[in-house]
């Protein structure tokens, strides 16, 4: 994250190994840094445990942002609720439907947890991915998952067009070159390690 360059990185590890606690300590490091632009997009039912393990155990303003909050924040004369001085803590699917406000937003980091939800948001059909992906285009993010592929190494290839589509090209390209049979699954690791990460 610290290169210029970079657009991101996964934390691929099993459960229970330490993502979420790595992932709040970068988030800590920017907020001692001034940073202020900081995203935290997860399933529905982890928002509250995010808001709270943020506030309880690394004393970060969070605060989780729905529909309701959303309007509830507009109707009290906020016009951007996005620009605060808090960590926004937000579910997949709205973040999608958010996809013009997190787009206008220069965020200093995003994490996404449990991003094998999104693995298929490189698919033009995958809506809430497609969406998610173009929002966060050239944002830096922290990608947790557990089970960064299931079935297939193109699973693979979809959590890495979150963190640019650049990184393996198109998907016919990396079929050819990795998944299918003869492919080369050490220059596969090997590009791999420069953004994918155990905690």
């Amino acid at each position: 994250l610290n290169n210029p360059l970079s657009k991101g990185v996964v934390l691929a590890d099993e459960v229970g190994l330490g993502k979420t606690i790595e992932a709040a300590l970068v988030l800590c490091q920017l907020w001692a840094e001034r940073r202020r632009r900081l995203l935290v997009i997860c399933p529905a039912a982890l928002r509250k445990q995010w808001a709270q393990e943020l506030s309880d155990k690394f004393n970060l303003p969070a605060e989780v942002l729905d529909a309701r909050t959303w309007h509830r924040l507009r109707e009290g004369g906020i016009y951007d609720p996005l620009d605060r001085d808090v960590i926004s803590v937000m579910s997949i699917h709205f973040a999608a439907r958010m996809e013009a406000q997190l787009a206008a937003v220069p965020w200093d980091v995003v994490v996404i947890d449990e991003a094998h939800k999104l693995r298929n948001g490189y698919r033009e059909s995958n809506r809430i991915g497609q969406a998610i992906r173009f929002a966060l285009e050239n944002r830096p993010k922290i990608l947790l998952t557990a089970t960064p592929f299931q079935n297939q190494l193109t699973e693979l290839y979809g959590l890495s067009t979150l963190i640019s589509p650049e990184l393996f090209g198109d998907l016919a390209s990396f079929r050819t070159r990795y998944a299918n049979a003869g492919g080369d699954l050490d220059e596969l690791k090997s590009r791999l390690a420069l953004f994918c990460r155990r905690a």
